[in-house]
This record gives structure tokens, sequence and C-alpha cells, in this order.
């Protein structure tokens, strides 16, 4: 235990010391948040998916060849259920849902994602106006009522926020785990380590605890920050899930710094490394803008990426209001994700840059 306290102390003022990491670590991400925050906080192509809920003449009768059009930017699937095609809404499985009432067309969307909600809504105001000049001579006969699924209070920071902290966790995990093995390695510390009364656990755990301090003081700044009533960010009953999340990220990033640090002999080549994964994994996570106007193959691509994964849980919990167990299986795939890649970094790692 004394070893563990005394590395878990180093690593600590090591990095409170260290301002390029405290900057890349905490301010940098920041910077995109109060970024992004500010731009969009008053306000977001490609084909959509609609649940139609019963019978849409606006959609039912239009022309084929009208229709052939907008099968092109729009996925209509059948659901006659209304509470279920709701559910999909809210959940950011669909863009949308629409029934239509006597003259009435009931439009239901999400603003998880603004660029679909425009889109969809873009496209339903011309279904409307269309039907209505078919009726020529006589006064609009039909209307579009669209209603926003969430409370319609919240803003686009509740958005933003997830995918931001999400890449400000990855970077941190894996650039905290990388940077310190090889630094350590340069400067023997590694070998002295492994001379001294410190078991292997120690080191690890020392570096975990770390990460971990670390992550939970990222997500506290961003909640703080957006939880200002400038942003007005509002958190969800099961907020509290981004914390197992937030743990299973931290050990998952971990592992991806493990790896570059296993494989680089130098500061640069692990700093290098971990910049070419992470900032594309961010892009193509959805940290900085949702992947569903994405081509379907880039979408399948950003399953394998860990950072996809915990982004996308912690929307459904701090945002969207989904149950715990509806994240389990996220956590399920960063833990695997870590096991399999401290399993490959334990093969690789060198006490010695020898």
């Amino acid at each position: 235990m004394l070893g563990l306290r005394s590395l878990s102390r180093a690593m600590l003022l090591g990095f409170v010391r260290d301002r390029a990491a405290l900057f890349f670590t905490i301010f940098f991400p920041l910077m995109f948040l109060l970024l992004f925050g500010g731009l969009f906080k008053d306000s977001g192509v490609s084909k959509v998916d609609v649940l139609q809920v019963g019978a849409v003449p606006v959609l039912d009768s239009l022309p084929a060849d009208a229709r052939a059009e907008l099968d092109k930017v729009m996925k209509v699937e059948r659901r006659d259920d209304a509470a279920s095609a709701l559910k999909a809404v809210k959940d950011g499985d669909v863009a949308a849902s629409v029934e239509q009432q006597g003259d009435q067309v009931v439009l239901h969307f999400s603003a998880a994602d603004q660029v679909r909600a425009g889109t969809v809504r873009s496209i339903f105001n011309s279904l409307v106006e269309g039907a209505n000049q078919a009726q020529s001579g006589v006064p609009p006969k039909f209307s579009l009522d669209t209603q926003q699924v969430e409370d319609e209070s919240l803003k686009t920071i509740q958005f933003i926020t997830p995918g931001l902290l999400g890449w400000a966790i990855a970077t941190g995990a894996t650039f905290g785990a990388a940077l310190t093995l090889v630094t350590w390695r340069e400067k023997k510390l590694l070998r002295r380590l492994r001379l001294a009364p410190v078991s292997p656990g120690a080191v690890v755990a020392a570096r975990v605890g770390i990460s971990l301090l670390i992550a939970f003081a990222q997500a506290a700044i961003f909640i703080g920050v957006a939880s200002l009533p400038y942003f007005g960010l509002q958190l969800t009953a099961y907020w509290w899930m981004a914390i197992p999340l937030i743990m299973a990220g931290t050990l998952a990033f971990l592992s991806i710094g493990l790896l570059a640090g296993s494989w680089a002999r130098t500061q640069e080549a692990a700093s290098a490394i971990v910049n070419i994964i992470v900032l594309p994994m961010a892009f193509l996570s959805g940290s900085f803008f949702p992947l569903d106007s994405a081509p379907a193959w880039l979408r399948a691509v950003s399953e394998v990426f860990p950072l996809k994964h915990l982004n996308s849980a912690m929307l459904d919990v701090m945002v969207r209001g989904r149950t715990p167990e509806a994240v389990l299986p996220e956590i399920g795939i960063l833990l695997g994700f870590a096991v399999v890649l401290t399993a490959i970094s334990a093969k690789l790692f060198k006490w010695d840059s020898i």
C-alpha cells in the first residue's frame, strides 16, 4: 500500500505540473465545449428513417414518380403502435414518426440530431405544401404540426456535451498511459521499479487510479460548465449511469495508451501514435457531429471504435433518459476492448528501451 500511495502521488503531481498535459486533457477539449455550446445554444443530406403510424393520405396518395423521388431521401416504415413509434424516435433509432389526424399531419421528431430533425421537417413541409397546391382554387386544406419528443426546453448543449466529454476522457487516458510508460522507460524508472519492492500490480493500480481521478475531474468540469445558465444543460434521472460508463471508457482508452506506449520508443513517437488514433476516432465516433448523415459503410466502421459506444451510451443516459439496462452492452464492449488490448500490450511490453 505504501508503494501504491507513493506511485499515485508521483503520477498525480506529474500530471498537475505538466502544463501541456493539463491543457490537452482538460482545457483544449473544454474549448470545443465552449465554442460549440456558444455557437449552437439557440438552435442542425442524407436518407432519413421515418415511421408511419396508420394511414397518412399525404404520403399514401403521392404519384408513383413523386414517391420514387421521395424514397431517395427518406425511408418510410409502417408501424401500427404509436407509442412504440414515439419511443423509437426518442431513443434515436429513427429520425421521426408521422401520423395524420384528419387534415393535420403530425410529425414527431427528436432534437438529439439537429441535422436529421431539420431534414425531416423540411421534407414534410414540402409534402404538405405540395398537397395544398394540388387542390388549386381552394384554401389550404392540410397543415403540419411538428412536435419534439423531448422536453422542448432542452437545448443543443444536451447533445454535444456527452460527445465532447467522451473525447476528453479518451484523450486524457490514452495520452496519460502512453507518455507515462515511454517517459519512465526512457529515464530508466521502469528498471528501478522492477528492482524496487513494489509489485507490478501496484504500478498498474496507481496508473488506473490516477486516470480515473482525471476522468471524473473532466466530467465534473464539463458538466459544471455546461450546467451554467448560459448553456442550460439538464441531466436526466439516469445521469448517474455515466459513472460506470466513464470507468469502463477510461479502462478502454488506458489499454490503447498502454499499447501505444509499449510499441513506441520515444515520447514523440508515442504522442504521434496517440494523435493518429484518438483524433480521427473522435470525428468518426460522433464526438463533434452526428454520424446519421454519414454513408452506411462509415457508420458500420464506427461501430468498431470504443469511443462510439462511450458517446452513444452517455447520450442515452444523460439526455435521452434511457434505463441503465440499455447501456449494459456498451459497458461490456468497452471492458472487452480493454481486456483484449491490455493482453496485446503485455506481449509487447519491455522494461527497457533497448
